[in-house]
């Protein structure tokens, strides 16, 4: 196999335009950068994470920034688009989070055993969430009624908050900004999400566009603490060959026909921004090459193992921003999320999405308290693992430590309340001298080798004593 690159076949799911081209072949590079190394390596034993969508959007409870794009596939409250733009960017002058506590949120987060945190400090729309001098369309700005709380530069204050709990800190970036007028130029219409004018004959005013997301992102990397992760998105505003802009026409995608090679010098971003953030991970996600540190299957679960670092990024919900008419997914579903994907390899960024007042829906606040439960007996088997053969082995999942510890995680049916009282593995055996447990409970499990794998006893006093439910943890060390 190539030490640099390694080719994976995968398919994507784009959901809400969140990526930009759907890919059948991903193809990631190394990292050569011995920080950035160390540090992937770091972030990649956290294994869960909270994300958060919050904007403008979050005060109608509509799709994130994705109403203000005039793709046919996108639904409006109200049908003029014009009438809808203009009120949509009128939402600053009532942005007012009298809520936001993130503090609250970060011992939620915690609590639950989430180890990192990523958030969108500016969306496709270009309404920023923190403090820049590069645009007054802001939550500082004196227009929005919010920029005179102490905790206006939410961004900044979110970062602290959550940096006293330990978390790893992702900063959200789009790398689009429909409110620039350098990327969206008001002298013509905005068919799609892409740059609404020639680059080729207007290479000024690109420039300029250039300029605006250097500094901005310049901004982030020095006047917010330490930062781990730079999570860019817009993956469509990226470097194009015109070989590769013809290929994408032919596919007949439903914005291809104004694509263009929207090159924002990405080496100099990443070089600028680790000279102030050394050993920062960035994720240039759905471009593949030096500057995609690890990769973002969106809304779902790969079906295999994948050799290299990658998160799942998925909402509690059915959607990323808040929704007053939101379906949150059952804890039940939530951990055997996280245990298939951790027993893969990946890592689970679960996104939550505040409301217009500042706070998150209490649903939300639930299931994270549940997940925390959960956590609190079974991470041993989630944090620091990698996965190990067989993977899987029916209702069961692997995972190991460095030392040799292999954890047996039995995933619950959803009517499945107390394990079973033997549990039958087919592909997997443990050495003569094993030593078998069960999290949460006291004592040494009995079991027998089978022609094929083993059978484990659980005990009736055991089984009472269980204290987790919808995932029970076989504990399996060598003696």
């Amino acid at each position: 196999m190539n030490k640099k690159k390694i080719v994976f076949t995968f398919c994507l799911i784009v959901l809400f335009g969140f990526t930009s081209f759907p890919q059948k072949k991903y193809e990631y590079t190394k990292v050569k950068d011995p920080l950035v190394e160390k540090k992937l390596e770091q972030w990649q034993g956290l294994k869960f994470g909270l994300m958060m969508h919050w904007g403008l959007y979050s005060e109608w409870g509509v799709m994130e920034s994705w109403t203000i794009c005039s793709e046919d596939w996108i639904k409006r409250r109200i049908k003029n688009y014009d009438e809808y733009k203009l009120k949509y960017d009128g939402l600053i002058k009532t942005f007012n989070p009298v809520d936001f506590n993130p503090v609250k949120w970060a011992n939620a987060a915690k609590n639950a055993g989430m180890r990192y945190v990523v958030f969108t400090t500016k969306h496709h729309d270009g309404f920023c969430m923190f403090d820049t001098k590069q645009t007054d369309f802001k939550v500082t700005s004196k227009e929005c009624p919010f920029h005179t709380n102490p905790k206006a530069n939410i961004t900044k204050v979110i970062f602290n908050a959550f940096r006293k709990k330990d978390f790893m800190i992702g900063a959200y970036f789009s790398k689009a900004d429909w409110h620039s007028n350098y990327y969206w130029w008001r002298n013509f219409a905005t068919p799609d999400r892409n740059v609404n004018y020639d680059i080729k004959k207007y290479p000024d005013r690109w420039q300029k566009f250039v300029q605006f997301t250097h500094n901005q992102i310049d901004e982030l990397m020095t006047g917010y603490g330490r930062i781990d992760i730079l999570w860019l998105d817009a993956g469509w505003v990226r470097h194009y060959t015109e070989e590769q802009l013809e290929a994408i026409r032919k596919k007949h995608d439903f914005n291809a026909y104004r694509i263009q090679n929207q090159d924002i010098d990405i080496a100099s971003i990443v070089k600028d921004a680790r000279a102030k953030q050394p050993g920062l991970i960035v994720v240039d996600r759905t471009v593949s090459g030096p500057y995609e540190n690890y990769l973002t299957p969106e809304n779902t679960v790969p079906k295999t193992v994948l050799p290299f670092p990658w998160e799942t990024c998925m909402p509690m919900s059915n959607s990323w921003a808040y929704s007053p008419h939101a379906h949150y997914k059952s804890t039940w579903k939530l951990i055997h999320l996280l245990v298939n994907i951790v027993s893969k390899g990946g890592n689970f960024l679960l996104d939550v999405g505040p409301d217009g007042k500042g706070d998150i829906d209490s649903t939300a606040y639930d299931r994270l308290k549940e997940i925390g439960k959960w956590m609190k007996v079974n991470n041993q088997a989630i944090y620091y693992t990698h996965p190990v053969e067989p993977y899987e082995d029916g209702k069961v999942r692997f995972t190991q430590l460095k030392d040799g510890t292999t954890f047996a995680i039995y995933l619950a049916d959803k009517d499945e309340n107390t394990i079973p009282q033997k549990i039958i593995l087919t592909k997997y055996c443990p050495s003569v001298n094993s030593k078998i447990e069960l999290l949460g409970t006291n004592g040494k499990l009995s079991w027998q080798k089978t022609r094929s794998g083993c059978i484990i006893e659980i005990p009736e006093a055991v089984r009472k004593d269980i204290r987790s439910k919808y995932a029970w943890t076989l504990k399996i060390t060598q003696q």
